[in-house]
């Protein structure tokens, strides 16, 4: 009898064990909003507006509610993502806020998450080198590569500080790492970048998918004539990159890009939920 009693009691305690695991993750959701909630409703630092004005100064273009939102965004990526320094990279307040606030530009329309799959940043003091490994028919090459920023779809980004800081202090010039490699990270929460991030409906995936080639051909078309286009070379390659590049200028310079490309603008506008034409 003392041994049944024994038996029925582990196993209890093992039917109490499970429901408290099932409700634990059940809940999660609903603990991480709650978490999320708690953490917006946060001052905002005040050390932290001044390395805003002092780094970004293309935030004080934007709409005040805007601004207000992008701080929102600031503390929730700030808390639940790791910065990592590389190659004797201090990771201060200054290089956090600075990515974070860059990095949030891409989240101002509706909610999509703050990159899911993305748990670290890891920032070098300037441009990185990296081996890469590429076909030629039956050889594989080992191939070495200067690069000023990265994105995994393991869940990693990898920035060039001094990229960062040259890019956040001239944002006219339409070029920003950041927005670059958090772009792929929103093309990698499906899988591997294609240049086609989460979107919905068969409708409006197809309407992406015209839109972007239609654009990607006009580019590659001006290029092989000789003829200037805000996107670039780089943005030629191919679809993945297109895109990252796109985000850039749609930032950063969305009169141009929409001058030279106007269902691309449109495209982007209805993606990101927010008009930078509209902030001048």
């Amino acid at each position: 009898m003392a041994l049944a009693r024994d038996v029925v009691m582990a196993l209890l305690v093992l039917a109490l064990l499970a429901a408290l695991w099932c409700t634990w993750l059940v809940s999660q959701p609903w603990r991480q909003a709650w978490r999320r909630t708690r953490l917006r409703q946060r001052a905002f630092p005040a050390a932290w507006r001044a390395i805003l004005r002092r780094r970004v100064p293309q935030l004080a273009q934007l709409p005040v509610p805007l601004q207000l939102r992008l701080k929102q965004r600031m503390q929730v990526l700030l808390a639940e993502k790791q910065f990592i320094g590389c190659a004797g990279q201090v990771i201060s307040d200054e290089v956090r806020v600075t990515i974070a606030a860059l990095a949030c530009l891409p989240l101002l329309g509706r909610h999509r998450g703050y990159y899911p799959k993305l748990h670290s940043v890891l920032v070098y003091p300037g441009p990185f080198v990296v081996d890469r490994l590429r076909q030629d028919g039956p050889l594989q090459m080992r191939q070495r590569q200067v690069l000023s920023g990265e994105s995994w779809s393991e869940g990693q980004v990898v920035l060039s500080w001094d990229d960062v800081l040259r890019d956040a202090a001239q944002p006219q010039l339409g070029h920003n790492v950041v927005v670059h490699e958090f772009a792929h990270q929103l093309d990698q929460d499906k899988g591997l970048a294609n240049g086609a991030p989460l979107l919905g409906g068969a409708a409006r995936q197809a309407r992406w998918a015209r839109v972007m080639q239609h654009s990607f051909d006009t580019l590659r078309q001006r290029l092989a004539r000789g003829e200037p286009d805000p996107l670039g070379d780089y943005a030629a390659s191919e679809p993945a990159e297109f895109f990252a590049v796109a985000s850039e200028r749609f930032f950063g310079q969305p009169q141009a890009l929409a001058q030279a490309h106007g269902a691309l603008y449109a495209e982007l506008r209805r993606f990101y939920e927010v008009d930078p034409l509209a902030w001048a």
